[in-house]
């Protein structure tokens, strides 16, 4: 039984007045999709936001203005036009965003075991990439989207996003063990060493690397990096004048100096600058003065 959270609005004097609603799906989709999440966003201006790398694979059907998708470093630019869906892989930096102003999507995270299972295609190829769902799942993603479109609220579309989600034929099967060391680095928080995987697996390290290349997207090692990050981003105290060496330790950093390069890897910026970039407790952060292009 699928579980349905009532709107929380958040809004902020000189911010984006932020909607989301949250519905939880229910067991046939366990291992596969975690939370679904429709939302909406009003400004008067146009909003850029600094996108962190979190570790789930990202869909969103873009039910607003056209959306722009940007990563500093790697090159390249996609527009997702109203109507449109696409997938985000596992990224190892940070992506930046740009709306109109008026903005609103229908979000699910993917375990990347799941996104392997529903779409076919080695996550490695959408590690840090963005991809338009057309170029993976058309038909399906066509479907969805204009169901979505034609639908006034937000407790149907998630509802209607779910069964899509579970009627949707499973493509490929990922490999137990990839699910089960994936699942001991979650529990981890990106602690337990890659050693210690190899030993209980009894697999070589090279064959737990191109396995966890192709079914996650990344290396177990890169993984483990990702899953730190996402800890430091999601604690309570992750705020301006927090004790970063106490955050280092308590994430399982060497130290602050440690913590510090790793943010900056992650999110362009140190933890403090991070911190005072952020809008809301679920509207991102301000994408400051980095380009777009």
């Amino acid at each position: 039984m699928t579980e349905f959270k009532p709107a929380a609005t958040e809004e902020t004097t000189g911010q984006p007045a932020w909607t989301l609603e949250v519905r939880r799906p229910g067991p046939a989709l366990r291992g596969i999709a975690g939370e679904l999440a429709g939302y909406r966003e009003s400004a008067q201006a146009p909003v850029r936001r600094r996108e962190l790398p979190e570790a789930h694979i990202v869909m969103i059907f873009n039910l607003g203005d056209p959306l722009r998708v940007a990563q500093p470093g790697v090159g390249g630019e996609i527009v997702i036009p109203p109507g449109a869906g696409f997938l985000a892989g596992l990224h190892e930096t940070y992506t930046l965003t740009e709306t109109r102003g008026q903005q609103e999507g229908l979000e699910v995270r993917l375990s990347p075991t799941g996104a392997y299972r529903l779409f076919g295609t080695p996550m490695s190829e959408l590690a840090n990439r963005t991809l338009l769902l057309d170029d993976l799942a058309s038909a399906w993603s066509r479907t969805l989207a204009d169901q979505l479109l034609h639908t006034p609220d937000w407790e149907t579309r998630l509802r209607l996003a779910e069964q899509a989600l579970m009627e949707k034929p499973h493509c490929l099967k990922p490999d137990p063990q990839i699910v089960w060391a994936w699942r001991q680095l979650r529990r981890s928080c990106g602690r337990l060493p890659v050693s210690a995987l190899v030993a209980e697996l009894g697999w070589s390290h090279s064959r737990l690397v191109s396995r966890f290349r192709e079914q996650i997207g990344v290396t177990p090692k890169q993984g483990a990096r990702l899953l730190r990050f996402q800890q430091v981003v999601r604690r309570p105290t992750f705020a301006p004048g927090a004790d970063w060496c106490a955050v280092a330790q308590a994430c399982g950093f060497y130290d602050q100096s440690h913590l510090i390069r790793e943010v900056r890897a992650f999110a362009g910026d140190t933890p403090e600058g991070l911190a005072r970039r952020r809008l809301t407790a679920s509207a991102g952060y301000d994408a400051g003065t980095a380009a777009l292009t």
